[in-house]
């Protein structure tokens, strides 16, 4: 069994009793300890974590085509042991998913997760107005164990509508996941372009990510925006 906990809001603890697997960001392991002899091992994972070779193949293929490809990696435990995972002092999030709840996340903002979280890609049909393109990558929680490991450049704020039913919005380039029970809670997209656009007026913020007050969500941000998004002007 597997447990996580974050050090210091930089490094993410993972504590096995016991044997298990876990799914972290190749690379991402910087120290560990054991009793009696290390007794944990890594293995660099070429296609995917899911354990049947076709759908791990298609999620391979699928993922390369959407530009949300994660280089994973699986450490095999064999025994009690501790071990750390961090990502270049990015800040560290840690999420228990209930059964069948689903988080939707960036590729580049996973750090690890268990396998009780069903791991897969797929199409929203309203990344073309942000930087990362037409697919998200979901986790969904499959058992009792089901801990994701979210990565954000800076202290992420969250923002939820869950219990108020407000209107939510968000840019698309600082959202880092958004967590949803009713389907995938998947954002709409609403622009704000007139002709200052075309003469290089506009306000920097053409576009937003939307969630209705009937949509019960809860968004992960973080205080800084990736490149990239549309930008329309005329020198």
């Amino acid at each position: 069994m597997l447990t996580f906990e974050t050090i210091n809001e930089l490094t993410l603890k993972v504590t096995c009793t016991g044997s298990d697997v876990l799914i972290t960001k190749a690379g991402a392991f910087i120290a560990g300890e054991s009793s009696g002899g290390k007794n944990y091992k890594f293995e660099k994972l070429l296609l995917g974590p899911q354990n049947n070779f076709a759908q791990a193949a298609l999620g391979s293929l699928i993922r390369r085509a959407t530009g949300e490809n994660l280089p994973l990696m699986k450490v095999t435990m064999s025994g009690d042991s501790v071990t750390y995972y961090a990502n270049y002092g990015q800040h560290v999030v840690i999420y228990k998913l209930d059964r069948g709840e689903i988080v939707s996340v960036e590729s580049e903002n996973i750090l690890a997760f268990t396998q009780d979280c069903d791991y897969s890609v797929r199409f929203i049909g309203a990344g073309v107005m942000s930087q990362k393109g037409l697919a998200t990558t979901t986790l969904t929680g499959n058992g009792q164990n089901a801990y994701v490991a979210i990565l954000s450049d800076g202290n992420p704020i969250v923002l939820s509508n869950t219990a108020n039913h407000n209107t939510l919005s968000a840019d698309p380039d600082a959202v880092i996941c958004w967590m949803s029970r009713q389907g995938h809670g998947d954002p709409q997209i609403k622009t704000d372009l007139s002709w200052k656009n075309l003469i290089g007026q506009h306000s920097g913020e053409s576009y937003a990510f939307e969630w209705s007050g009937n949509q019960p969500v809860t968004v992960l941000i973080q205080p800084s925006e990736r490149g990239g998004g549309i930008r329309v002007g005329i020198d």
